[in-house]
C-alpha cells in the first residue's frame, strides 16, 4: 500500500515585522520567521492556513512537492 506524502507550504517572511500588531508579530514568530528573508517549511494544515491568513500581507506563500 502506497503512503500519501503530506502536502506542505513554504513560507517566506518579505516584510518587517516592526510596526506591525503584536499578535500579528506572535503570530509571524510562531511560524518561525524573525528575520525578513527566513523561509519555513510548514505543514499544509488548518492551523498554518490561519496563521497564514493572520500575516498574509507579510508573507509569501509557496507549495512544496514534498
Amino acid at each position: 500500500m502506497a503512503t500519501k506524502k503530506a502536502a506542505c507550504l513554504k513560507v517566506k517572511l518579505i516584510k518587517s515585522t516592526i510596526g506591525s500588531k503584536k499578535d500579528q508579530i506572535a503570530t509571524a514568530n510562531a511560524l518561525g520567521l524573525h528575520k525578513i528573508g527566513d523561509e519555513k517549511i510548514q505543514p499544509d494544515n488548518a492551523q498554518t492556513r490561519g496563521k497564514i491568513n493572520k500575516v498574509s500581507h507579510l508573507v509569501e506563500v509557496s507549495e512544496v512537492k514534498a
